[in-house]
């Protein structure tokens, strides 16, 4: 079959998809991946084919911070969704036999597939169908004492995602000759597979029928990808570093941050590999190396913790590798994920962003590497979740389809 992905966002939301496509492809299937301009050597770098849609996440969130009212924020949203919008509704057109679409561009994936006759099915990277078990990722509250305080906080998760893709793909399906009164929004998808394990987040029992949890979708690393030797000499210099890195979050603030970081692993008494990331991180001095994107699935088994925002794929990336967290939140989903890293035990309590000091960052590291429970525990964790495959209900799922 030919098969389309479509994600919108960062790093973290493309990333997981090149993994889960290049398992479609060994599957015998041609499989493309609707990204973002900047991902297209990643995309390409995994042996997958890129289509480009328009937009700079990036510089989304940059507009963002210096947008002067609510108004301004709201404009450059949409001019990115619309973008978006065409974006997908070009690269469906350009030929699929099947759309597999991440949770926030689904209501334009799914007017495209529509459109051209194609199905489309849900893959997404964070939980996305409102439960009475816990308040879903990005819920401005936590929850309450009975389920249906957490299920109504989840619905208004759903209700504020809707709208922010919901005159998009309303414009969308005008311009594509669909009938308004079919839109479609995220949560009426079916099937839907989650690409998380159910060991960090089980599957909840009140959600819908076709909706599963199948384990994560690891990234798949580059072709030919060697560790710059720089990185190799600074790991065999000396133990095991911890790995600071804030991913997408906090452009612009990277000199801000370099310091801190700086300050807080000088006071816990560590070695640091510094990621630049979208904040622009660097690191200087005998006990701080910075370094670009590379492979997580390298870097972070040869590490004694790893300081995160929290991100779902950062957080996957550090269950797998079997080593403790301190996890620093800034927005949406990470909250959750820190949580249930916390829960899990495999990380002192959340730092949140806004928190954010050298001295409180340098205590967590330290609080982090003293307890040695935290890293048995997540040994035991990343032991476990090796046993799942987590692309394998998508693959079996898309098979019965083709022989059918």
């Amino acid at each position: 079959m030919r098969i389309l992905i479509i994600t919108a966002g960062s790093r973290g939301d493309v990333a997981p998809f090149t993994g889960l496509g290049r398992r479609l492809k060994e599957a015998g299937h041609q499989v493309a991946v609707a990204a973002h301009p900047s991902f297209a050597a990643l995309v390409g770098g995994c042996g997958l084919d890129h289509r480009s849609v328009p937009g700079d996440p990036q510089g989304l969130l940059r507009a963002w911070s210096r947008a002067a009212s609510r108004e301004e924020a709201r404009a450059v949203t949409r001019e990115y969704v619309d973008g978006l919008a065409d974006g997908v509704a070009e690269a469906v057109a350009g030929g699929c036999d099947l759309v597999l679409t991440a949770f926030g561009p689904a209501p334009l994936s799914q007017a495209a597939g529509e459109a051209s006759g194609v199905p489309v099915i849900g893959t997404y990277l964070v939980p996305a169908f409102a439960t009475g078990q816990f308040p879903l990722p990005g819920a401005q509250g936590t929850g309450g004492p009975l389920p249906q305080d957490n299920f109504a906080e989840g619905q208004a998760v759903l209700r504020r995602a809707e709208g922010l893709f919901a005159g998009a793909a309303t414009r969308l399906r005008a311009r594509l000759g669909l009938p308004d009164g079919s839109l479609s929004v995220p949560g009426d998808m079916r099937p839907v597979f989650h690409g998380f394990s159910p060991l960090v987040v089980p599957r909840p029992v009140d959600w819908p029928s076709g909706v599963e949890v199948t384990g994560y979708w690891w990234p798949a690393r580059p072709d030919g990808w060697r560790p710059p030797d720089e990185l190799v000499d600074f790991l065999q210099a000396g133990p095991p570093p911890v790995f600071i890195g804030f991913g997408s979050m906090a452009p612009g603030q990277g000199d801000r941050l370099s310091e801190l970081v700086a300050a807080a692993v000088d006071r816990a008494g560590v070695r640091a590999v510094v990621q630049a990331g979208w904040a622009g991180l660097g690191g200087c001095g005998d006990d701080v190396l910075a370094v670009g994107d590379l492979p997580h699935d390298w870097l972070f088994p040869r590490t004694a913790a790893v300081v995160h925002h929290a991100g779902a794929g950062t957080t996957a990336a550090g269950l797998r590798a079997g080593v403790p967290a301190v996890p620093v939140p800034v927005m949406y989903d990470q909250a959750f994920w820190a949580s249930r890293l916390h829960r899990l035990g495999v990380a002192p309590r959340t730092l949140p962003f806004q928190d954010l000091t050298a001295d409180a960052l340098g205590a967590a590291i330290k609080a982090c590497l003293a307890e040695p429970a935290h890293r048995r525990r997540a040994a035991g964790l990343a032991h476990r979740i090796a046993e799942e495959d987590g692309a394998a209900a998508v693959l079996a799922h898309i098979g019965s389809r083709g022989a059918g």
